[in-house]
């Protein structure tokens, strides 16, 4: 019981609060410690003060001051802080959003899309099968209606395909594999994907690279947007990708393969973003995310954000424009 009630606490909104350990913020620390000793008896004495107490108490601590306005007004776009994965959430209207992948924490991705009121996915990609895009995949499932289900066709690590097959058996939509060119509309948003163009299942060479290079890369446009979701894919799809659409402008980019240095950069910034996010964890093992990439961005007029920095991530349109409103951490 004390393990489940501790696990509990720590998953509230507010079970810890940063403060820091300079001489002001102690010293603030300490008169406020002492201005609620001496406050809290008369209060508490009363009925209708020490009720009033207790309410404050449960709401604070069921509330996140950072969840008030949240999510901002006209979002189109969530990229969801589920520490070192992706979980990338596109609004299709009201309740109803299109997923594309599902990061490494079913929790994570399940407060995300409650705090985003998904009730609905009328498509849910997953665009590859390592586990810091899927293994949330249950999560979203449960307490949602999902119309379709869209998967890549290298089957590569076979336990994440697996693991994908179980979730969904006898409950969900059979997952479909994405199909190259293929363009769907819902709702307002039309969705096209764009890589890989490998039609036809395979079980994928093992190595890692191979399923990041096979990611479901798709071209979303909304609210007169155009968002490129690029999963993990490595420089040698980039670079298809660069000779068959030399022409690709995009508003807003999903940096690949959560910022890692491997990238064709001419690429990157020849798709000329306003913004560019990077799904990533705080202090992974991995250094990602590179900081020449960063560099590279930011010199080239891209505003760059990050979820291990900002938290959760809006994009929301304003005078046509992108912009990004971040929930925080």
């Amino acid at each position: 019981w004390i393990v489940t009630v501790a696990q509990h606490g720590a998953g509230l909104p507010t079970a810890a609060i940063g403060w820091g350990t300079g001489a002001t913020a102690l010293a603030l620390l300490t008169l406020v410690v002492a201005a609620m000793g001496w406050l809290a008896p008369a209060l508490l004495r009363r009925p209708a003060t020490g009720l009033a107490c207790c309410l404050v108490m449960i709401g604070s601590a069921l509330v996140s001051p950072r969840d008030l306005g949240w999510p901002p007004g006209g979002w189109v776009l969530v990229a969801c802080d589920v520490g070192q994965g992706d979980a990338l959430v596109v609004n299709t209207g009201p309740a109803s959003a299109m997923v594309v992948d599902v990061g490494p924490d079913p929790l994570a991705v399940d407060r995300c899309l409650g705090r985003l009121g998904v009730e609905r996915v009328p498509l849910l990609v997953l665009t590859h099968f390592h586990a810091d895009h899927i293994s949330g995949f249950r999560a979203v499932l449960e307490g949602r209606r999902v119309d379709r289900i869209e998967v890549t066709t290298t089957l590569d690590p076979p336990d994440g395909v697996e693991g994908v097959l179980e979730a969904v058996s006898g409950a969900s939509p059979t997952p479909v594999f994405a199909q190259h060119g293929e363009t769907r509309v819902i709702g307002d948003v039309t969705v096209q994907t764009l890589w890989p163009t490998r039609i036809t299942p395979s079980r994928g060479a093992g190595d890692g690279s191979s399923a990041n290079d096979a990611s479901v890369v798709l071209l979303v446009e909304t609210a007169g947007l155009r968002l490129l979701l690029t999963g993990d894919v490595e420089p040698p799809s980039q670079g298809v990708l660069a000779r068959d659409l030399p022409g690709l402008r995009v508003d807003v980019l999903k940096v690949p393969h959560h910022g890692s240095s491997h990238q064709d950069l001419p690429w990157l910034t020849s798709l000329e973003a306003r913004l560019a996010l990077v799904s990533v964890g705080e202090d992974n093992d991995y250094g990602h995310p590179s900081e020449e990439v960063l560099t590279t961005l930011t010199a080239a007029g891209v505003a760059v954000a990050r979820t291990d920095l900002n938290g959760d991530l809006a994009v929301v349109v304003r005078g046509g424009e992108p912009h990004l409103v971040a929930r925080g951490r």
